[in-house]
C-alpha cells in the first residue's frame, strides 16, 4: 500500500509533498489499483487530515497544473461553498447573479450534488447555462456579462483520474472530503473568494488552510445555524485569511424573521429552474430575497466593489426588485446557442 495511504490511516502527521508526488506519479502511470484509490478517498472522507498534510496535498496538485494567465482578473470574486448543513435552494448561485447584476464581477465554481439533491452544476444544466471550458472563455464571458460559471478545467486533472480509477464506484460516498476541500482546489486568477462553510465541514482545518493563502482575499463564512451561507436569522461569522474575523448578527443588516422552511429547495428537481428564477425576481418570498441579498452583499464587500455593507445590501435588493438579476440570468440562458465567448490576452489584465 502506498505511503500516502498508510500515513493517512495511521494518522502520521504530516504526509509530505514528496509522498503526494509519488502517489500522483503512480496514479498517472497506472501502477495504483482501484483498491488503493478507494482506500485513499475513504480515509480522506472519514477523517480529514491535519492542515499541513492538506497543504502538501494541494501544493503537489498545484505544481502539476498547466500554466494559466499570470495576471489576475481585477475586482473579481469567486463564490463557492462546502455544501452540507440544512437543505436550502442554491443560495450561492443566486447570490452570484444578484451581485453581478449590481455590478460585481463574479466567477462561480461548484460541482454536481454530493450531499444535496441538486448541486450548482446540476441547476445550471437544468437552466441551460453553459460552463466555460478555458480561462480564455471564462474571461470573455466575464467581460460580456459580469459573471461566468467555470467548468471542470479549474480543478486538478488528477481528480478525474481518481474518479476513473475507482469506477464503477461513484465518487458520491466521498463527498464530504470533496466538498470540504473543493473550494481550495479550484485555480482561478480572482482577487477574492467567499466560501460558505457548513457545520459538517472541518472549520479548524479550513481556517488553517485559508491562512496559507496569500494570492487573494479569502473569506470563510459560518453561522450558528450550521448552513454554508449567510443567514439573516442567524449570527454569522466571517473568518478572513489575514487571521481576523467579524460578526454579522441576526437582524443587523436584514430582518431576522423567517427560517429554513422559507428558503428550502424546490419541491422536486424538475421545478428547480422556475423556483430559482422566482428567487431572482423576488417572488419566492421575502426571506429568500433577504438571504440572497445578504450573500450578494458579501461578494460586493469582499471584492472591494463596495465597502459599506448597508449600501451593498441595498444595491442587491435593487438588482432583485428592479428586475436586473432575473434579466441577467435570462440573457445568459438565451445565449447558450452562441459559440463560447473568447477573448485575447488583454481581458486577463
Amino acid at each position: 500500500m502506498h505511503l500516502a495511504i498508510l500515513g493517512l490511516l495511521e494518522q502520521r502527521s504530516p504526509v509530505g509533498r514528496e509522498t503526494w508526488r509519488s502517489f500522483w506519479d503512480q496514479l498517472g502511470d497506472g501502477s495504483l489499483d482501484q483498491a488503493q484509490a478507494v482506500a485513499l478517498l475513504a480515509s480522506l472522507a472519514t477523517r480529514l487530515p491535519d492542515h499541513e498534510t492538506l497543504r502538501h496535498l494541494l501544493d503537489s496538485l498545484a505544481e502539476r497544473r498547466p500554466a494559466r494567465p499570470a495576471d489576475r482578473w481585477p475586482g473579481t470574486v469567486n463564490v463557492v461553498g462546502t455544501g452540507g448543513g440544512p437543505r436550502t435552494f442554491n443560495v450561492s448561485t443566486a447570490s452570484a447573479f444578484v451581485a453581478a447584476a449590481a455590478g460585481v464581477r463574479v466567477v462561480k465554481t461548484g460541482s454536481r450534488a454530493y450531499s444535496s439533491s441538486l448541486g450548482s452544476v446540476d441547476l445550471l444544466e437544468r437552466l441551460g447555462i453553459r460552463l466555460t471550458s478555458s480561462y480564455e472563455q471564462t474571461a470573455g464571458t466575464l467581460e460580456r456579462y459580469g459573471i461566468a460559471f467555470a467548468g471542470p478545467f479549474v480543478y486538478p486533472a488528477q481528480l478525474t483520474r481518481l474518479a476513473r480509477t475507482v469506477a464503477p464506484l461513484s465518487m458520491k460516498p466521498f463527498g464530504r472530503f470533496l466538498n470540504a476541500l473543493g473550494p481550495f482546489l479550484a485555480d482561478l486568477p480572482v482577487t477574492a473568494q467567499v466560501t460558505g462553510v457548513s457545520a459538517s465541514a472541518p472549520l479548524a482545518e479550513l481556517r488553517a488552510l485559508a491562512g496559507t493563502v496569500t494570492d487573494r482575499t479569502l473569506w470563510l463564512t459560518t453561522n450558528d445555524r450550521g448552513a454554508d451561507e449567510l443567514l439573516g436569522f442567524a449570527d454569522n461569522t466571517v473568518h478572513r485569511n489575514h487571521g481576523d474575523e467579524f460578526t454579522v448578527k441576526a437582524g443587523e443588516l436584514v430582518s431576522s424573521e423567517g427560517g429554513f422552511d422559507d428558503i428550502g429547495p424546490a419541491a422536486d428537481p424538475a421545478s428547480a429552474p422556475d423556483h430559482f428564477l422566482s428567487v431572482l425576481d423576488g417572488t419566492a418570498g421575502e426571506v429568500a430575497t433577504r438571504t440572497v441579498c445578504l450573500n450578494a452583499a458579501a461578494l460586493a464587500v469582499a471584492s472591494g466593489h463596495l465597502t459599506d455593507w448597508s449600501r451593498a445590501v441595498a444595491a442587491a435588493e435593487e438588482a432583485v426588485r428592479g428586475g436586473a438579476a432575473r434579466a441577467l440570468a435570462e440573457r445568459v440562458r438565451a445565449d447558450r446557442a452562441r459559440p463560447p465567448a473568447r477573448t485575447g490576452g488583454a481581458a486577463h489584465v
